[in-house]
């Protein structure tokens, strides 16, 4: 059973409208984008962190469609901010963080790459294999498809907003999924470290 409706209305966080106008082209942007491991803990605004999630998988189109494809349309990627004060899911639509846990699961994303938990905020994301009509190796791996370009707009829209990061596979499960409510057919695939470059 997934568990994001956690009822902590009060703490969900209505984010800024997102700006789109970064002066970084896309050709620089790829000319520039490097993973990063070490970060300063300055904390990242909410108005940064609006435009970086937009980039990553926000609605782009009047339709609701996103800035990352999916396969059919399934719009089957979670994407969650673990920071300090908490994880949340974010919630495109109304460009909302909904508030899932309170705990502060930086050192469980980090897992044994324990240098990488300085940074201020993590995004995780997870393909909800149940937005398919069938569940087989097709859709996880269509999943995990759809996983990677939502990573590759994290990169990219890093490098434009002045942020580093590094796309990475490992992290505690257990914990995660526990405090995400994250069912079994959630595929927990990649989280990227966040912040400005030590």
């Amino acid at each position: 059973m997934v568990l994001t409706a956690f009822s902590a209305s009060a703490q969900d966080i209505q984010l800024p409208v997102p700006r789109k106008n970064a002066e970084m082209t896309l050709y620089q942007a790829l000319q520039n984008r490097a993973s990063n491991r070490s970060f300063s803990s300055a904390p990242i605004s909410d108005q940064i962190l609006s435009d970086l999630l937009w980039a990553a998988q926000g609605i782009n189109r009047e339709d609701g469609r996103l800035t990352a494809p999916t396969a059919m349309n399934t719009q089957e990627i979670r994407l969650y901010v673990c920071r300090e004060d908490g994880a949340y899911e974010y919630i495109a639509k109304d460009n909302k963080l909904l508030k899932v846990s309170g705990k502060d699961l930086r050192g469980d994303v980090a897992g044994p790459q324990a240098g990488v938990a300085d940074a201020p905020l993590f995004l995780v994301i997870s393909c909800d294999l149940n937005r398919y009509s069938r569940k087989n190796d097709h859709t996880k791996v269509m999943g995990a498809v759809d996983v990677g370009y939502v990573s590759q707009n994290i990169c990219l829209a890093c490098v434009a907003l002045g942020l580093s990061t590094v796309p990475r596979a490992g992290m505690n499960q257990e914990v995660l999924r526990e405090e995400l409510g994250l069912a079994e057919d959630h595929l927990l695939l990649i989280n990227h470290p966040v912040g400005y470059k030590k």
